[in-house]
């Protein structure tokens, strides 16, 4: 189950995580930047980064893993394909102005800055496991809010089956965007209902602060039954479509990176094991589990599929 009743064993927050980081919490709501209400303020034009939300559901109560880790070991190849490069390159991502276009198969579609495209919506505190494809996971709090809701706003018409996301291109800033790495700009994608399902996430930030530029800053998806790399950073477009789109890893390794890229320990990368995972800051590896835990509230998405052809 996701959402469990706190023991008196379970180490408290501020056990968890640098106390400082987790005490600002206790000040969030009374000084926070109020995006439920419709503001959504850069950092430069505000005294801290803290953000206005309140608890939401589906949250683990595992430990978290610390704010430093979370923020300094990163994959986002725009930055760097080194897992400190882009912490270290964060500075080169602009993230102000931002616009963010929803269009495709839906009746409204529309481009938006940033702060419209925020507004509507209130702000929920979501903590998730994360598994990267490369065996190592995390614990993080994220806040955010349900895509689904700017998707049914969209009104995706009868023929939409799928999502598609995009991230910024600006290779005059970005270094990896200058490299033949990947074929830029990112591009993911999920399935309609993988993409409507209350799990999957929109976040524009973590630990209670604005998104870090190194995280995916201003916003970016958080879908925490599938390996990191779906959750895709700095989206500038949403997109609905009839058939499967493109998408980044599958376009240039196939036979490695599938359209669904759910966390399933059977299917093994073809250079390593998926069966354990290595929990950042745990010496020890521990099992992966099936869909990343989130197999109760997932699996029926999938009935009937071969998860080993439709990987």
């Amino acid at each position: 189950m996701l959402i469990r009743r706190h023991r008196s064993s379970d180490p408290r927050p501020s056990e968890i995580t640098p106390r400082e980081v987790y005490q600002r919490r206790r000040d969030f709501l009374r000084t926070g930047v109020a995006l439920g209400a419709g503001l959504f303020l850069p950092a430069s034009a505000v005294a801290d980064s803290s953000l206005d939300y309140s608890p939401g559901p589906f949250s683990t109560d595992e430990a978290l893993t610390p704010y430093e880790d979370v923020t300094t070991y990163n994959n986002f190849y725009e930055l760097g394909t080194g897992k400190s490069d882009p912490s270290r390159n964060a500075h080169l991502l602009r993230t102000e102005p931002w616009t963010v276009k929803v269009d495709g198969l839906c009746a409204n579609a529309g481009e938006y800055d940033l702060e419209d495209f925020l507004k509507p919506w209130e702000l929920e505190e979501r903590v998730y496991r994360l598994r990267c494809v490369e065996g190592w996971s995390m614990v993080i709090p994220w806040i955010g809010f349900e895509l689904n809701r700017v998707l049914k706003q969209a009104e995706p018409l009868g023929s939409a089956r799928y999502v598609a996301f995009e991230t910024v291109m600006d290779p005059d800033n970005l270094p990896g965007q200058r490299r033949p790495v990947l074929e830029w700009p990112y591009v993911e994608g999920l399935r309609l209902d993988e993409a409507m399902h209350p799990l999957t996430i929109l976040a524009v930030g973590l630990y209670g602060e604005e998104l870090p530029n190194q995280n995916g800053a201003p916003l970016r998806l958080v879908v925490p039954w599938k390996y990191g790399f779906k959750s895709i950073k700095s989206i500038v477009r949403i997109s609905f479509t009839e058939d499967e789109p493109p998408t980044s890893w599958n376009r240039s390794q196939p036979n490695e990176y599938g359209f669904y890229s759910n966390v399933n320990p059977d299917v093994a990368h073809p250079r390593w094991s998926q069966r354990t995972e290595r929990r950042i800051g745990e010496f020890r590896r521990r099992r992966t589990e099936r869909f990343n835990g989130y197999g109760e509230e997932v699996a029926s998405l999938y009935a009937g599929m071969d998860l080993t052809r439709h990987f």
